[in-house]
């Protein structure tokens, strides 16, 4: 299976089983079990578990591989006849972080106190730190931070459909809605946890969650590409 068709196939099968877990988590939200489990462990469990996708995002976020390593390899480099093409320009790329300076990802970063920084990490970054607070409070403190669990899957799921079609803003807008595709992965959590009380169905949204963040990734990996993709500039991404 040729490369491009077999990356097309991975993302939309991701989106797709993403998109059926946001309908099933709303089946849950709205016909929730009408018997609640008593197991002792399930929210501290619930929460040792999201607490480590939280900090396996931070880690992730001040260890960035740079975004050309995602798919230098898959582009082609360009042949004799592309590089005599008078619309064809060699140019040398620096680095923004990880993000290539060449102007055609400026809307991937924010300008905050004179310094660059990817606006996707910074809101994820963000995020987990909020979504970590609310994990502490809910999960271990037993302070029940949310009153109603649907609208708290209602909010949540919104955000995560957001997160799916960040790539679409800009800078701060940009950032903003990572910081909220984080915190409503927690309120999710923290709303089907509320209505259903099941560990099972508690470990079913965990599962969920860091499909989501696969399905964020790889729709920012395909925004990548398709950005250096359709550039007539050569450079050493190219």
């Amino acid at each position: 299976m040729p490369l491009n068709i077999r990356r097309n196939f991975i993302l939309l099968f991701t989106i797709g089983v993403s998109l059926f877990g946001s309908f099933t988590t709303l089946m849950l939200a709205i016909y929730p079990p009408a018997v609640q489990e008593n197991f002792l462990w399930r929210k501290p469990l619930t929460g040792l578990l999201f607490t480590l996708i939280c900090v396996f995002g931070i880690v992730a976020v001040f260890f960035p591989k740079k975004c050309s390593e995602s798919y230098s390899h898959q582009t082609e480099k360009p042949t004799i006849s592309e590089t005599k093409n008078p619309d064809f320009h060699e140019i040398s790329i620096n680095f923004k972080g990880h993000h290539p300076d060449c102007g055609r990802f400026s809307a991937h970063v924010a300008h905050i106190d004179g310094h660059v920084f990817c606006a996707a990490c910074t809101g994820l970054l963000l995020g987990a730190v909020i979504a970590l607070t609310g994990t502490a409070l809910y999960f271990f403190v037993e302070w029940s931070i949310v009153a109603v669990g649907l609208s708290a899957v209602l909010v949540g799921q919104i955000g995560v459909l957001l997160g799916f079609v960040q790539f679409k803003f800009k800078g701060y807008a940009r950032l903003t809605l990572n910081t909220f595709f984080v915190f409503a992965c927690f309120l999710t959590l923290v709303g089907i946890d509320r209505l259903a009380g099941s560990i099972f169905i508690d470990l079913y949204m965990i599962d969920l969650v860091a499909f989501w963040l696969l399905t964020r990734i790889l729709i920012s990996q395909w925004d990548h590409w398709r950005i250096c993709h359709t550039c007539k500039l050569s450079c050493g991404l190219k």
